[in-house]
This record gives C-alpha cells, structure tokens and sequence, in this order.
C-alpha cells in the first residue's frame, strides 16, 4: 500500500501566514501539522509515500526530506495548479500505479491517528473507503448522504443546504479503479476535479464505497480558530519536561516544556504550554495553550492561547490572545510621539485593537 500527501494548495484562509509559508507546516505543540501526519502513515505501516507539491515545494522538501527520519520513503510529485484532489490523484497516477493507497490531506490533524482505517480497508476490501465525522457546520465540508446498510449513496462538495451532518474527513482509501474516476469525470464549477464527484461515479458505477465514521479528534486546520483549537489538543497531551533554563525568579505551572537551549528569566509560564528551542522568556507572563517556537524573545509582555513561529519577538505588550503571529515578525509597544498604531500588515490580515478612550 502507498500513501498519497497532498502538501500543495495555497491556504488562503490562513492568510497573510501563507503567502510565503505552506499551510501544512504551520506548527501545532511546536511541531509542523505534516509530520504528524508522517508519524501517523508510517505508524499505520504505510511507508511508500508520494507528496504532492505546488509554489511551496522547495520549503516542503527542506522540511521533510527523503522521509528518512520518520522511516518513510518520501517521492516528491509537481502539480501545476491546485486544481483539486481529484486532480491531486490523477497527477500521481504513474507513482500510485495498481497499487491501493490512503490519500492524507496535509493540513488535517487525527490525533488517534489512522490506523484503524487502514487496518479495515485492508480486511474488508472495498474500492473505496472514507472518513467521515459529525459536524455542526457540515455546508463547510463535502457532506455523505448514507442509506441502508451505511452504504455510501451520495456526496456532494460544500452543500447550501447539507442533507446530513455527515463530513469527509481529509483522509482517504481507493484501490485501482479510482484512476477510472479520475478520467471520467469533468471539473466542477469551481473549475477543479473534486474528490467527491470522482467517489460519486465510483458508487454510480456499481463500485463498494464504504464509509468510516470516527469518533475521535479531528481537525481540518485551515481556519485560524481551528489552528488554536489543533494547538490546544496537543499542547493538552504534553508531558512535562525542561530540558531548558529556568531561573530562580521563575514560576512553572502545570503542562510545560521547556525545549533545549530555551531560558526563563523572570517569568511565569502555565501549562499546558511549550517554550521552543533558544528562545528566550523575560519578565513575562505565558498563559495556557501557548505554543512559541524556536529563536523567539518574549520580553515584558503578556500572551496567551496563541501560536507563535520562529524568530518573532514581542515586547512591551500587556496581553496578547487568541493569535496567530508569523515568522520573523516584530510586535512592540511603539515609545515615540505622536503616540499612535504604526502597522504594516500583509493581504489578508486582521487586526483587533482595543482602545482605553
């Protein structure tokens, strides 16, 4: 069995981040979203992994190599344009060959991982197989209508008007006659070959579609509010340690690690919380569901349920919540007058200020 990753795509829900970033590596516990679906392939015995690619390749490969730390063999697949999974699929025809293989969106974190699935796939046998989970928003997913038996009837991408609460999950099985469905089917309105038009002929077509329902955690981690909640669920699983320095004018409190190399100074830090590598903590306050990454300096300020990426600074700031904060990014309290908000924000951005006035 092979894997196919899709690591492509242009996340635009997570804008100004992923004009100059890959969605999938947005980190989550300090750890980018792909390598957790790495371990989660690998753990399920699938090693053979094909990923695909699009304007963000070369950061992709830097992250995850030839697959070797995870003990995968990682090949990498150029799609011209994101122009849907389905599409996705029909690129990587030659790599997936005859083979059956678990197709695994990127930016969707299982944290049960999905074993379970490919250990029934493999004993039941069907064409195909997909995840789906109850939500309460399912006109935000593509949506599985199932009739007697809990065979799969019908799917349809983002409905107006959903007919079950049903949502496919970013992970799913075919065997060789998807490439059939590829082939046959014609874009959407959107202008993409959508996944759930290619599932649909393959039920259309007289083939065993079979629905997998989990009961578990998941996440598709596009949305900045559903990126806090995935770095909530980890950071809540944290084993505590400090491999870092903390100085004696300094507080730990519940769920905290503390990464090599990292110093607290000053400081309290209350878990469930992670301190990344060289970073640096001074005279202040990291509440719960934090997560800073490596090269950062948190000085005299306040943050909390908040995603950090490398090599920011924030200074002089009394509370930050509930936010994203990017790579190399500077954010301070301005000491020049006239006292005023001095932004430079990217596309995409949102801001909230509030004011004492």
């Amino acid at each position: 069995m092979k894997a196919l990753v899709l690591a492509g795509g242009s996340g635009t829900r997570l804008r100004p981040i992923t004009h100059t970033s890959a969605k999938q590596l947005v980190p989550v516990g300090n750890k980018p979203i792909l390598h957790f679906v790495l371990e989660s392939l690998v753990a399920a015995g699938v090693s053979d992994i094909g990923m695909i690619v699009g304007d963000t390749a070369t950061e992709i490969q830097a992250s995850v190599g030839d697959g070797t730390p995870w003990g995968a063999d990682v090949t990498y697949i150029r799609q011209e344009a994101p122009l849907g999974l389905a599409h996705a699929v029909l690129t990587a025809e030659r790599f997936l060959g005859e083979d059956d293989f678990v197709m695994y969106l990127g930016d969707n974190l299982i944290l049960d991982g999905i074993t379970p699935l490919v250990e029934e796939f493999r004993t039941v046998r069907p064409n195909a197989q997909i995840m789906l989970v109850k939500v309460p928003e399912p006109e935000r997913f593509g949506v599985a209508e199932l009739g007697p038996g809990g065979r799969v009837l019908r799917l349809v991408e983002k409905p107006r008007k959903p007919r079950s609460d049903l949502a496919l999950v970013g992970v799913y099985m075919f065997d060789r006659h998807v490439h059939e469905a590829t082939h046959a089917i014609k874009p959407s309105d959107r202008g993409e070959l959508e996944i759930t038009d290619a599932i649909q002929w393959l039920v259309d077509s007289g083939y065993d579609v079979r629905p997998h329902l989990i009961t578990g955690w998941w996440k598709d981690t596009g949305r900045l509010e559903d990126l806090l909640e995935a770095n909530r669920q980890v950071l809540d699983g944290l084993v505590p340690r400090v491999e870092g320095t903390v100085d004696g004018d300094s507080r730990i409190e519940g769920k905290v690690v503390v990464q090599a190399g990292a110093v607290i100074e000053r400081s309290t830090v209350r878990g469930p919380a992670i301190i990344g590598e060289r970073t640096r903590i001074v005279d202040s306050y990291v509440g719960p569901f934090t997560s800073i990454y490596f090269d950062c300096l948190v000085d005299s300020a306040e943050i909390e349920n908040s995603v950090v990426l490398e090599q920011s600074s924030i200074r002089d700031l009394r509370r930050i919540e509930s936010s994203l904060i990017g790579k190399n990014v500077e954010v301070g309290r301005a000491t020049e007058r006239p006292r005023a908000y001095r932004l430079m924000l990217g596309d995409h951005s949102r801001v909230g200020v509030i004011t004492t006035e």
